[in-house]
């Protein structure tokens, strides 16, 4: 008799051969993966250390290489003692991810830019708006992250992984994490003599380890709140009143302020520079300030820091944020107006009247979506003539937030009518282009500032009897391929001072110097005394007249010239 067979009734499949540990179906163990993913950040990922220490000399012979093995297997042992921590089932392979692309990109940007990367860093890129990273792309950057980062993330990926029973894992997790780090221990004290004498002589090098350099400065900059004390700032200046020229003006006084970006004093023709990049500014009466250094190396750190009463030390070390220079102006009674046309003012206009102007819809002005510094004087009576009027009778401040020399698009900082000096780079790798070229490129705009400040002043000029005075100072200075190194934002302690000498020219209309009883001779005699953004607060105070026990005529550049 035939056998029926129902759909239910279907014969039992044959039973696949159960896996074993060493069969390919089982995958590989979390440690060989850790392992061979951290093998290759520690090494391949780490060669703008390995260009350093080959700098450095360090490298040659049998002990040079060893000290290289040495350096690369602590990097190693360290990655995978942070992995270890983290090795389950529904993150191991994400952080893994994470940190191969991650040391792709640190590795780009240290290489091709002479970068390390550090706390400071970390907040630049948080604060890095989307038209300053498209000047950041490049083929090099994409070929780098595709090879370095995100090829071996999809190999990773596509690697089987054998985790185990949460139990046993958690029990090999721990035996991973304690041996890697007896790892690390032990190639750290065979390695304990050159390498203490590399970061005590070299600070530099520790901010090249990639991807911890990275980890820690993300963990630093996580941390800072719990650090500092949260709540709201800390009011400053609540006793600012107005001096007594106010009660008996004939007209309000007219001051801006230009906040520079990424300007080099050395690169400034007023300040003996072999070419002349100011032939504008050369005209006027201005004095340039030719020893001036910043608060910090880039704009993040910088510009809270000069509108900041504290000081550099002092600001450092704060134990909670506080109110500032625009705080001050304000609360005695000016009329205040900060006019950006770059990514933001790091916080220190969100309580006075501003205007953001990097995107404005200008054709002549904002070519390719990015505003250059004209843009800020189009309109700019309008805009003062709307602040409340009461105010502007006492007084305006005006702030003039710079695109500057920012990079590494130098080209796109210059219109064509001002590019005197060719050829000029164009290309976001700065390696890629003659040191010429790229001298070229950051002169232009320099030139173009010269023509932006000289157009302020002669709007400046048209206000007739009217006392007006510009100040201009950079946030921070720039490197230029000098000792292969390009942008700014080193750690303060190592960086160059070309990233912290920085340029502060002053122009006082005749009616200001009566008003102040400033003597432009005196200013121009101090010319080479040595100051800093320490006493951006101070000067600004003095000037304006404005009376607050948190001002210090010590920090004051133009207390010495006062006739009061």
């Amino acid at each position: 008799m035939t056998s029926l067979h129902f759909p239910w009734h279907r014969r039992p499949a044959a039973s696949a051969p159960e896996a074993t540990p060493l069969s390919p179906a089982a995958g590989r163990t979390p440690w060989a993966v850790a392992l061979a993913c951290a093998a290759w950040m520690g090494g391949a990922c780490n060669l703008a250390l390995w260009a350093r220490l080959s700098e450095l000399g360090l490298l040659q012979g049998a002990r040079g290489l060893l000290l290289g093995l040495g350096i690369a297997g602590i990097i190693t042992a360290l990655i995978v003692t942070l992995v270890s921590l983290l090795a389950w089932r529904w993150t191991f392979k994400p952080v893994l991810m994470l940190l191969l692309v991650t040391a792709a990109a640190g590795m780009h940007f240290m290489r091709v830019y002479g970068i390390v990367i550090d706390p400071s860093m970390v907040v630049n890129v948080l604060q890095t708006d989307t038209r300053e990273a498209t000047d950041l792309l490049s083929l090099r950057l994409v070929l780098t992250l595709a090879l370095a980062g995100v090829l071996p993330a999809v190999l990773l990926w596509r690697t089987p992984v054998r985790y185990g029973r949460p139990g046993r894992r958690a029990l090999g997790n721990l035996g991973l994490f304690v041996a890697s780090l007896l790892v690390a221990a032990g190639l750290l004290l065979a390695c304990f003599q050159p390498l203490a004498s590399l970061m005590r002589n070299h600070k530099d090098v520790r901010y090249l380890i990639n991807p911890l350099n990275t980890v820690w400065a993300v963990a630093d900059v996580a941390a800072k709140p719990l650090r500092r004390a949260e709540g709201p700032l800390q009011p400053i200046g609540q006793d600012a009143v107005l001096g007594t020229p106010y009660a008996h003006q004939a007209q309000p006084p007219l001051v801006v302020l230009v906040l520079g970006e990424t300007g080099r004093a050395g690169n400034f023709g007023l300040n003996g520079y072999g070419r002349d990049t100011t032939p504008e500014l050369a005209k006027e009466q201005v004095v340039s300030l030719r020893n001036v250094w910043s608060c910090g190396t880039s704009t993040a750190a910088s510009v809270p820091c000069m509108f900041s009463h504290l000081g550099r030390e002092a600001y450092l070390d704060r134990q909670h944020d506080s109110e500032g220079l625009m705080d001050v102006l304000q609360r005695a009674g000016l009329a205040v107006l900060w006019l950006d046309n770059q990514s933001g003012c790091k916080g220190v206009c969100d309580r006075v009247p501003n205007v953001n102007t990097s995107s404005l819809a200008d054709a002549p002005l904002c070519p390719g979506g990015q505003c250059q510094d004209m843009i800020m004087l189009k309109g700019l009576d309008e805009r003062i003539a709307a602040l409340p009027a009461e105010r502007r009778a006492r007084g305006v401040v005006v702030v003039m937030h710079q695109m500057g020399s920012h990079g590494p698009a130098y080209s796109k900082r210059s219109p064509p009518e001002f590019k005197r000096f060719l050829p000029e780079c164009t290309s976001a790798s700065l390696q890629e282009c003659s040191r010429e070229s790229l001298v070229n490129a950051y002169d232009n705009s320099i030139a173009y500032t010269d023509h932006f400040l000289a157009s302020t002043i002669r709007w400046l000029k048209s206000k007739g009897a009217q006392p007006t005075a510009l100040l201009y100072l950079a946030d921070h200075g720039e490197s230029l391929g000098e000792n292969n190194l390009y942008l700014h934002g080193l750690p303060y302690a190592v960086a160059p001072d070309v990233q912290k000498h920085v340029p502060w020219i002053t122009w006082l209309s005749p009616a200001y110097q009566q008003r102040a009883g400033l003597r432009t001779a005196c200013l121009q005699q101090q010319a080479d005394q040595r100051r800093s953004h320490d006493d951006w607060f101070h000067s600004v105070l003095g000037l304006l007249d404005v009376q607050t026990g948190v001002y210090r005529r010590a920090n004051d550049v133009f207390a010495a010239c006062s006739a009061g």
